[in-house]
């Protein structure tokens, strides 16, 4: 079998998982208990902190463990606006976000008396900050736009973005979950940053938030003091210990694997084309992640190309995998200005650590063989 859906998941890294282990059994100590086993698991989430925190450039304590992508984004949301409901109810973001950030924001606008403005994109999914800056309002609670997109890869101008945001006053989030690991990031640019741990090689179950100090912020669960009082909740510290360990393997050799992906990522593009000449590729062609390609084979429809590849042994997908199950089209390319029937025909191919130029060809040759049974333009 061949894996070609890195974006939805990752598989857990070896020394994550030898990391890992101590904690899921010698180690069971709760983190908040004062005893000697407590101790010694509590001096494991320190050191994980410390270690992210050096990662991305900012200080331990602006650093928040979670339950993962989901819920870092949520908290960000969430507990930012409605620190700031009482003078500022207006949110944006941009119309190609994660629904992990739509959701929460939609949840605000229609139970909470908020205002929401979502920012259009162009024709590689990418924001204009101009729109960005005619959309602020003095009531404005925050921003929020991710840093790449999970279905086409194409990267925002988030520095560009916050500068517009800081200058305002307004408080910037990004959804750095599918950037992190594979393109440079640091804290620096953000309010408010949220990551999961297994979109680089870490176990599920494990996110984290970071929130700049000064950034008003309230908990969404209520419980224990954890995580300074804004994450109720006993840590999995198994998780965060994988998490930590993760981050550092990722970028340890970050630019070297991002260079490796990019150039099989072109490759496969090359049998596209050779498969199906009409094939039409999405998001930015050069400002995108270097492991992402989303393709549109007119004519067809996702759902027959994704069902041959499966046959055939490949693993891709139509878009988000948090969408299983819809039979809507991509929202993403829909607010690139796509056509209904195009984004029903769009696949996404996202390349990992154990993409190899084997796995490339094969897939090559099996696309070229799926599109001429399809009676897709093959060449």
């Amino acid at each position: 079998m061949i894996a070609l859906d890195y974006n939805a998941t990752t598989p857990l890294a070896s020394r994550v998982l030898e990391a890992m282990l101590p904690y899921l059994a010698e180690h069971h100590g709760n983190p908040s208990s004062i005893h000697a086993q407590g101790r010694a698991t509590r001096a494991a989430v320190d050191s994980a902190r410390d270690s992210m925190a050096t990662l991305l450039g900012c200080k331990s304590h602006e650093l928040i463990f979670t339950g993962g992508g989901t819920e870092s984004d949520n908290l960000a949301l969430l507990g930012i606006a409605r620190s700031r409901s009482s003078t500022h109810r207006h949110l944006i973001a941009s119309a190609v976000e994660h629904h992990a950030v739509l959701h929460p924001l939609e949840h605000l606008q229609k139970h909470e008396g908020f205002t929401l403005t979502l920012l259009p994109v162009d024709s590689h999914g990418r924001v204009d900050p101009d729109s960005l800056r005619s959309a602020l309002r003095p009531d404005t609670a925050l921003v929020s736009v991710m840093s790449a997109n999970n279905e086409t890869g194409t990267l925002q101008p988030v520095e560009d973005l916050s500068a517009i945001c800081r200058a305002a006053g307004v408080p910037f989030h990004s959804d750095a979950i599918q950037s992190f690991g594979k393109n440079a990031l640091s804290c620096a640019p953000f309010d408010a940053l949220s990551l999961t741990a297994h979109k680089f090689y870490g176990p599920k179950g494990a996110g984290l938030l970071f929130v700049r100090s000064g950034t008003p912020i309230q908990s969404i669960l209520h419980g224990g003091a954890h995580e300074n009082q804004r994450r109720a909740g006993t840590e999995n510290v198994a998780a965060i210990v994988g998490l930590a360990e993760a981050a550092r393997l990722a970028v340890q050799d970050m630019e070297a694997e991002s260079a490796r992906q990019a150039g099989l990522r072109d490759r496969l593009w090359e049998y596209v084309r050779k498969a199906c000449p009409s094939a039409r590729r999405n998001g930015h062609p050069e400002l995108s992640l270097g492991n992402t390609l989303n393709v549109s084979f007119p004519g067809s429809d996702g759902e027959s190309l994704l069902m041959n590849l499966d046959l055939a042994g490949i693993c891709a997908s139509s878009g988000s995998a948090c969408m299983v199950g819809s039979l809507t089209p991509s929202h993403v390319l829909l607010a690139m200005g796509m056509s209904d029937a195009l984004a029903r025909a769009s696949v996404r191919f996202s390349l990992g650590k154990p993409t190899t130029e084997a796995d490339i060809e094969t897939t090559g040759r099996i696309l070229i063989e799926i599109c001429r049974r399809l009676k897709l333009d093959a060449a």
